[in-house]
C-alpha cells in the first residue's frame, strides 16, 4: 500500500460515519508542517497568517507551539473579532476603509492595544481620523514596503501591486508623518515578497520554466535584503521603538529569516500545505487540509461523478486554482467540464472500482479560502475523528 493508499484507508475510516461533503483537517499533517515552519525560521517567531487558516480552533493549537506569535489577519473586521475572541496580537496585513471598525478601535483601549492596522498612505491616517467619532484610544500603525523585483529602468516588474512605498527615504517620510499626528503610533514594517514566498520553483514538466523561477527568486531576494535592511535603519532613526520587521511568507522561511533587519516571519498556507505549495526546492510539506465529494453517478467505463466540488481559488484564473482529485490516486478532470458547480466527472480506470456513496478526495489550490465552503471542520488524528470545530463561515463570519 502507497503512503496515499495508506491516507485514503485511513480519511475513509475516520470519517465512516459522515456524509459527504465533508472537510477534514490532518492535525498529524498539520503539526508536522507546523514543526516544519519553526525549524525553518531559525529561532525568529512566526506571525500566523489567519487567511489561510480561517479557524479559530487551528489558531489557538498553532499559537499554543513554541516557535508561533501573533497573527496576520486580512480584514479589520476580522481583525477586532479575533481581538474580542482573546488574542492579544493582530496584525492586519492590508489598508482598511472599515470606518466602524476604526471608531471600534478608538473607543476601546483593549482593541486598541491588541490591533495594529496597515497604511502606506497619509490619506488612510485621515480617513481613521475622521471615522474615530469621538473615541481618543491611540492606534498603532505598521508601514508596508513594496518588496516588487524592477528590471529596465523600472519597465519590467515582478511582484504584487501593493504598496506605493519602496525607497528607504518614502517611508521614512511617511514614518515622521505619523510621528507628527497625534492619535497614532507606529509599531512596525511589513514587506511581503509574494513573488519568492508564493511561486513554486520548481513547476512539474517545466524545467527551463523552473530555473528562470529560480533566477528570478535570488534576484529578487539578494535586492530586497539590501533594501529592506536600508529601510528598516531609515525607519529607526525616526522610530527607534519600533517593534517589529515583518516579512517572508511560506515559501521564502528561511530566506527572510536570515536576514538581520527582519524579526518575524509571517507564514500560514505552510499550515495546511494546498496545492500551490507542492513546487518548491527549498521546502516540502505533508497536505493536512482535505475535503471529499460523494460518487452519486457511474455514467459509464473509467467515469464517476461527484457532487459538486468546483471550488476554484482567487487569483488570475488558471488550472492551478483549481482543486485537484487527489485520493483514490489516478483521477483526472473531463476537459470539457471540469470541476463543476453541482458535478463534477472524474475520468481514470480507478473509478471503476469506486461505488455509489464512496468519499473522493481532493486538495483545494489554496489553503484558507477551503473554509468558505464549510462549516466545519472534522480533526482526524490517525483514522480518528477527535473533535469537530467551526470555521470562520461555521460561526457565522464571511469577512471577504
Amino acid at each position: 500500500m502507497t503512503p496515499r493508499a495508506a491516507d485514503r484507508a485511513r480519511f475513509d475510516r475516520a470519517t465512516a460515519h459522515l456524509d459527504a461533503p465533508v472537510a477534514i483537517v490532518d492535525l498529524d499533517a498539520f503539526d508536522a508542517n507546523a514543526a516544519d515552519l519553526v525549524r525553518r525560521a531559525a529561532g525568529k517567531p512566526i506571525r500566523v497568517a489567519s487567511k489561510s487558516v480561517r479557524c479559530r480552533a487551528l489558531l489557538e493549537r498553532v499559537l499554543a507551539r513554541e516557535g508561533f506569535a501573533g497573527i496576520m489577519s486580512f480584514t479589520l473586521a476580522e481583525s477586532v473579532w479575533l481581538a474580542r475572541s482573546g488574542f492579544e496580537d493582530v496584525l492586519l496585513a492590508y489598508p482598511s476603509a472599515d470606518r466602524a471598525g476604526f471608531a471600534e478601535l478608538a473607543h476601546d483601549p483593549k482593541l486598541a492595544a491588541a490591533v495594529t492596522v496597515m497604511i502606506d498612505d497619509p490619506a488612510q491616517l485621515r480617513l481613521i481620523d475622521d471615522a474615530r467619532d469621538g473615541g481618543r484610544e491611540e492606534i498603532r500603525v505598521c508601514l508596508e514596503l513594496d518588496t516588487s523585483l524592477r528590471a529596465l529602468g523600472g519597465r519590467v516588474r515582478v511582484g504584487a501591486l501593493r504598496s506605493p512605498l519602496r525607497t528607504p527615504s518614502q517611508l521614512a517620510d511617511l514614518a515622521r508623518v505619523v510621528a507628527r499626528r497625534p492619535g497614532f503610533r507606529l509599531v512596525g514594517i511589513m514587506a511581503y515578497e509574494g513573488h519568492v514566498a508564493g511561486v513554486g520553483d520548481a513547476v512539474a514538466g517545466r524545467p527551463v520554466r523552473s530555473r528562470a523561477i529560480r533566477l528570478m527568486q535570488g534576484a529578487a531576494r539578494r535586492e530586497l535584503a539590501a533594501r529592506r535592511a536600508a529601510v528598516v535603519r531609515a525607519v529607526r532613526a525616526v522610530a527607534p521603538d519600533l517593534e517589529f520587521v515583518n516579512g517572508g511568507g511560506t515559501g521564502s522561511v528561511q530566506h527572510t529569516a536570515a536576514e538581520d533587519a527582519v524579526t518575524e516571519i509571517a507564514a500560514g498556507s505552510g499550515l495546511y500545505v494546498p496545492r500551490l505549495f507542492d513546487n518548491y526546492t527549498s521546502f516540502s510539506g505533508r497536505p493536512a487540509a482535505l475535503f471529499a465529494q460523494p460518487v452519486v453517478r457511474r455514467p459509464g467505463v473509467g467515469v464517476v461523478t461527484v457532487l459538486g466540488g468546483g471550488y476554484p481559488a482567487s487569483g488570475a484564473a488558471g488550472p492551478d486554482r483549481l482543486p485537484v482529485p487527489y485520493l483514490p490516486e489516478g483521477l483526472r478532470y473531463d476537459g470539457q467540464e471540469g470541476p463543476g458547480e453541482v458535478q463534477t466527472p472524474l475520468l481514470g480506470s480507478v473509478a471503476d472500482d469506486l461505488l455509489i456513496g464512496d468519499k473522493v478526495w481532493f486538495r483545494h489550490a489554496k489553503a484558507g479560502e477551503l473554509c468558505e465552503r464549510f462549516e466545519v471542520l472534522h480533526l482526524v488524528s490517525g483514522d480518528t475523528v477527535t473533535e469537530t470545530v467551526p470555521t470562520y463561515r461555521g460561526e457565522g463570519y464571511t469577512f471577504l
